[in-house]
């Protein structure tokens, strides 16, 4: 691709190219949205944000077919399941990605909000504060776009979620957006791709141990997620404006 056309679309309003973006590509397939974000539109200045949960796995098959040197952000908060842990290996040497990195809490931080590890028991927005959102930020540094798996069918205000948005100073490409729960299994089926071990425990959304619970048959996707709770989103995908104040 011409360097002078990377740099005219980079100088592009970010109106304007959102508009051009989800008009071209708002009934693509992800595979199209993927090859078009990281080719075209984005070349060697995009990451993908990986939880390695229940449905990880999809989106980065569709990564590897592309590029599986893509860097790829973990947050590595401290507080996964053991078996995220392992199911992030295995999926890591399956598909041959070399661009994963691991991104903790900032330990110094960590010894002096969090101490004992249990600040999840009495404020959970300051506990992912710590352990996600704040170490984001860095780990995004030199990227002008992310890759997410979110998914409308996740329900609350994923329900109108576009394929391309502009937030916080960085564009964010929804693949996923309409794909539905089938959509997701068919593929790891089709593929033959590793499961999260926790699926078929009754997690069909997974986040840290102390804030995932297993949901009910006809529960929302996302029911575990912080149950009992107000919360809906960790504060990754909310505005800096929006988010609450914590510390």
């Amino acid at each position: 691709m011409p360097y002078g056309d990377v740099i005219a679309r980079n100088a592009e309003a970010p109106d304007l190219r959102l508009a051009r973006l989800n008009g071209e590509l708002r009934d693509a397939s992800a595979q199209t949205i993927l090859r078009v974000s990281m080719i075209r539109e984005w070349p060697e200045r995009m990451t993908y944000v990986s939880s390695f949960g229940a449905e990880s796995v999809a989106m980065l098959a569709l990564i590897a077919d592309v590029d599986p040197s893509l860097p790829i952000v973990f947050l590595d908060t401290g507080m996964h399941f053991p078996q995220t842990l392992d199911h992030r290996d295995e999926v890591i040497e399956r598909l041959g990605l070399t661009g994963v990195r691991s991104i903790p809490p900032n330990e110094t931080e960590r010894k002096v909000l969090d101490p004992k590890n249990d600040l999840w028991k009495t404020d959970t927005d300051a506990c992912c504060a710590l352990r996600k959102v704040r170490p984001l930020e860095p780990a995004l540094e030199g990227f002008s776009a992310w890759i997410t798996g979110r998914k409308r069918f996740h329900g609350g205000a994923r329900m109108s979620l576009p394929v391309f948005e502009f937030a916080n100073g960085r564009y964010k490409i929804n693949p996923l957006a309409n794909w539905t729960p089938e959509d997701v299994d068919l593929m790891i089926r089709q593929r033959n791709l590793p499961r999260h071990p926790l699926v078929s425990q009754g997690y069909p959304s997974i986040g840290c141990w102390p804030c995932t619970k297993p949901v009910a048959e006809g529960e929302d996707v996302r029911a575990g997620r912080w149950a009992g709770q107000d919360k809906t989103e960790c504060g990754l995908h909310v505005d800096k404006n929006e988010r609450p104040r914590v510390f």
